[in-house]
């Protein structure tokens, strides 16, 4: 007789967790899950409920009253406040409910919205050839600002180079923050000025 032993596996989901962190951007705080919210490669920043109907997630976040912008990217979502509340008010409950909401199988982005600005007419990604300035900005912003912008719940993306003027757009926490303008300022575009020939100066594009 032969016995045939089945061993079923029981798998368990790991369990969402999210936490709040401030930003340089006193409206703005930082909810940061143990998972990726969005896709890797993606941002999508909301800036009224009108905006939302391909993402139910922010059009939900919407209902709350007191929210200006929701801006996604990786495992954080940023949001930005009115002036009705302090943060001490209002961040457990949105962070319990974004971590509900998450521990569903309901969609955080049906469809990823348009990028608000294009470096090129022609919507298309610009692919700068090697040695050109605009290549040598676009490096610099992806290896050194890029990271530290994000790490502040926040995004910046390269929109153009001419006569010696960068300009980038501001996303997220960034926008709007006092102290952006100051970083914009002292870290970026003395960055720029020392490591590419010809940039004169920085500045940030209102979307």
């Amino acid at each position: 007789m032969t016995l045939i032993c089945i061993i079923i596996m029981e798998t368990t989901a790991k369990p969402t967790i999210v936490y709040a962190e401030s930003t340089p951007n006193p409206n703005t705080m930082k909810f940061v899950a143990n998972r990726m919210i969005v896709e890797a490669d993606k941002i999508a920043e909301y800036l009224n409920v009108n905006e939302t109907k391909q993402a139910p997630m922010a059009e939900k976040l919407f209902e709350f009253g007191f929210i200006k912008s929701i801006f996604f990217s990786g495992n954080f979502i940023t949001i930005t406040k009115t002036n009705d509340f302090e943060w001490g008010q209002i961040t457990n409950n949105l962070r319990g409910w974004i971590k509900d909401y998450l521990s569903t199988d309901m969609p955080v982005i049906v469809q990823y919205p348009e990028p608000r600005k294009q470096s090129s007419e022609t919507n298309e990604p610009v692919a700068f050839a090697d040695g050109t300035p605009e290549q040598a900005i676009h490096a610099i912003l992806e290896e050194y600002i890029k990271p530290a912008v994000e790490q502040d719940g926040g995004a910046i993306t390269f929109q153009s180079f001419e006569n010696g003027v960068v300009t980038v757009a501001l996303q997220g926490a960034c926008s709007g923050c006092p102290s952006s303008k100051i970083t914009l300022k002292n870290g970026i575009e003395t960055m720029l000025k020392r490591m590419v020939p010809g940039v004169t100066e920085v500045v940030a594009q209102d979307l």
